[in-house]
């Protein structure tokens, strides 16, 4: 049994249409499209471990073993959760080096098209929505964090929101990523299949199907070049084109914004520089837009001193960087622990492919969800640092939600 890796440089559209959830894994970009379908190889990480570290290894092992045996290109492609460091408590790691790989151009070429013909979703009425933790409970918990904050305990947390949607009929996952696919065609699109027939202890928000529609860049790896575009500073895009271009040039002016962003970007250069024989870090960020949301951004390029590191032991250097944890580290993924009233599971992991060469893109979980029978849990959180406001904090969340809330359907505020 071997990989097939083919090349099919103008069908973007079909691997889209091709996609079935179950043993398959998609994932688009603004340079290709690519296409896992069934398992030749589970990679299953050590429960005793769980370090990000040690699955790059194991990955880099276990492609070179498959590589040996015959297949000229084998690809590892999956999703790593938030915490991986805690592997008895959460969920572990989903790779596979699927039978089959299908590589195309990017999305937009086909799907920007027919997006802008399609209609937009049908609205759905059968959700019931609930909202863990409740807005209330949400702002208080913003306001415990600032206290941290203001005693110095730490310089910036990531809190986070989920939302429960069931229904009495299975979610349409193909329809979903189509959806997201035409609402973000220049984000990062994926869907993996997380369910493990020998690993029935996963909660239910870590079974089913991962997708979602990623704005975020962690790391991308061809040879010695690499390339992150960490986000952090958010603001809500508006239907009036003057309004939407306000609240643009207020973001890249924000005080507050500006020193989360840096926050962020200096913790990417710090992990990135020791791999590193030439770093590039441009002063001042600039905008990045996606259907829901106006952010800042800074694009990092470098060249690695041994073209041998694997793109996934770059993203397990970076990850959890502070736009999705925060800073310190440590300080803050204790007070994500103490504040947020669920597990996280992969929202903020990573999601991504990686060759055998080490060369591959690794994408930060954001705007994602689980899909599980009749059941879809969602995620969003707001980067909180002095000077944030809980009520505004709160209101980020809510517009990041719409992405996703959009493609299924629904329309009312969360």
């Amino acid at each position: 049994m071997t990989t097939d890796h083919q090349v099919l440089p103008d069908l973007a559209d079909q691997l889209l249409a091709d996609y079935r959830p179950g043993v398959a894994s998609f994932f688009a970009t603004r340079r290709h499209t690519l296409l896992g379908q069934g398992v030749h190889t589970l990679i299953r990480p050590d429960p005793a471990s769980g370090a990000v570290t040690d699955l790059a290894s194991q990955v880099r092992e276990t492609l070179e073993r498959v590589r040996t045996r015959g297949t000229a290109t084998p690809i590892a492609v999956g999703a790593v959760p938030f915490d991986n460091s805690a592997p008895a408590v959460g969920p572990l790691a989903k790779l596979v080096v699927p039978e089959t790989i299908r590589f195309a151009g990017p999305l937009t070429r086909q799907v920007i098209v027919a997006g802008r013909a399609a209609p937009a979703e049908e609205p759905r009425t059968d959700w019931h929505i609930e909202q863990i933790p409740e807005p209330a409970a949400y702002r208080r918990g913003v306001a415990a964090a600032l206290t941290r904050l203001a005693e110095g305990e730490l310089d910036k947390v990531v809190l986070a929101r989920s939302l429960r949607l069931t229904s009495d009929t299975d979610v349409d996952v193909p329809a979903m990523l189509r959806a997201l696919a035409r609402r973000d065609p220049h984000g990062y699109t994926f869907a993996v299949d997380l369910d493990d027939p020998d690993d029935q202890t996963a909660p239910p928000a870590c079974r089913g199907t991962l997708v979602g529609a990623s704005p975020e860049l962690l790391l991308a790896k061809t040879g010695r070049q690499v390339v992150s575009r960490p986000l952090a500073g958010s603001a809500a895009r508006a239907s009036d084109p003057a309004e939407d271009r306000r609240r643009a040039e207020a973001l890249l002016a924000s005080a507050k914004d500006r020193h989360e962003h840096a926050l962020v970007v200096a913790a990417v250069a710090r992990s990135l520089g020791p791999f590193c024989r030439q770093l590039t870090v441009p002063t001042e960020p600039h905008l990045v837009r996606t259907a829901a949301m106006w952010h800042l951004a800074t694009r990092i390029t470098g060249e690695l001193a041994d073209e041998r590191t694997s793109s996934l032991e770059l993203a397990a250097a970076l990850h959890p960087t502070p736009a999705v944890c925060g800073t310190p580290v440590g300080a803050a993924r204790a007070a994500i622990a103490e504040i947020e009233p669920f597990d996280r599971g992969f929202y903020t992991g990573v999601v991504g492919w990686c060759d055998s060469a080490g060369d591959g893109e690794w994408v930060v979980t954001l705007r994602c969800g689980v899909a599980n029978g009749g059941t879809l849990t969602l995620f969003a959180g707001a980067g909180i640092v002095p000077g944030s406001v809980p009520e505004s904090e709160l209101a980020e969340t809510s517009a990041k939600f719409r992405t996703f809330l959009t493609a299924a359907g629904v329309h009312q505020p969360v």
